[in-house]
């Protein structure tokens, strides 16, 4: 019990080991996915830069959440797809601490951006004489705010994670340094690091739940006042994708980290895992770019701005 986590130097990730021959199919999948998303995103934070009709809170908030889903991407996928191709399944130990720390801030700011965007959402159809009023740096603000916090938690939990004296076994029941299966490497009682991690987890994925929550109560109150169906419509059509990417989000988050240690399925947890680490930032940006005519027509305008003129063929003379 002495020990400490100095004994471990290396973690080995177990998550995709027993697949055998799929692995190679799977790395092929989920590079694609990947390669997808990167383009994806980057496509999303292009257009929002150089078209000045989408300078406003809304797409300035999707800038965000694009390029925050790029960097936390970046902290699981690159390893996940070198562990696929590998016969160690390694992770040094000076790896897994910076990984879950990235990852976890990260997805905690996403969690505090997406909360931002609905308090947007309720500002643009509730108050809209004030909406043009929301200055950037108040937009400024609450990603800063939401940063902050996101990677303040992270620090505290990767202190949790981290302090337990790792001294039975170095194997990491997923395909990346996660929390629970790292805190459960531990040989001292870790209850009430793990009751901690909870509250946190509580306070990370409830509390700006329920303030989307208060957010949409609101809005569909609005929406039922306006008396035409088409502008009922067009009022709800601009609240649907941020919908969509709560629910797939919020729903994937709560289901891994608000539920008791004893439910805890590793086999379910990897597959959900997959969900909001490889196909979830895909997700976003194709859910902002289908339902969005904005997006659509802003990136036909830079497509057609920056494409390359045509030429005509001038037959030579002589």
């Amino acid at each position: 019990m002495g020990r400490n986590q100095s004994v471990i130097t290396e973690f080995i990730l177990i998550g995709f080991s027993n697949l055998g021959h799929l692995q190679v199919p799977l790395f092929f999948t989920f590079l694609l996915v990947y390669l997808a998303t990167l383009m994806a995103n980057a496509t999303i934070m292009t257009v929002i830069r150089l078209d000045r009709t989408l300078h406003t809170p809304m797409y300035f908030f999707l800038f965000v959440l694009s390029c925050s889903e790029t960097c936390y991407t970046l902290a699981i996928v690159p390893k996940m797809l070198a562990n696929l191709l590998s016969t160690s399944h390694t992770i040094s130990f000076s790896g897994c601490a910076p990984q879950l720390f990235f990852f976890v801030g990260l997805a905690c700011t996403n969690c505090f951006l997406i909360a931002a965007m609905g308090y947007d959402r309720y500002v643009a159809i509730c108050n809209p004489l004030n909406y043009t009023l929301v200055s950037r740096a108040t937009c400024v603000l609450l990603v800063l705010a939401s940063s902050c916090c996101g990677f303040l938690i992270s620090v505290v939990v990767n202190v949790l994670v981290f302090s337990v004296p790792f001294c039975v076994s170095n194997q990491i029941n997923h395909f990346f340094c996660d929390i629970s299966p790292v805190i459960k490497l531990g040989c001292s009682d870790t209850s009430l690091k793990e009751m901690v991690i909870f509250f946190l987890s509580i306070l990370v994925l409830l509390v700006p739940f329920v303030l989307i929550f208060i957010s949409y109560v609101f809005i569909v109150s609005a929406i039922l006042k306006i008396t035409s169906a088409e502008g009922q419509w067009k009022a709800f059509a601009t609240c649907a994708s941020h919908l969509t990417v709560v629910i797939v989000h919020y729903g994937c988050a709560s289901f891994i980290y608000l539920r008791p240690r004893s439910l805890y399925s590793s086999d379910k947890d990897r597959l959900v895992a997959v969900t909001y680490t490889v196909f979830t930032p895909l997700l976003n940006p194709l859910v902002y770019t289908l339902r969005n005519k904005e997006v659509k027509s802003a990136l036909s305008k830079v497509l057609s701005r920056y494409s390359f003129p045509k030429t005509t063929w001038i037959p030579s003379r002589g």
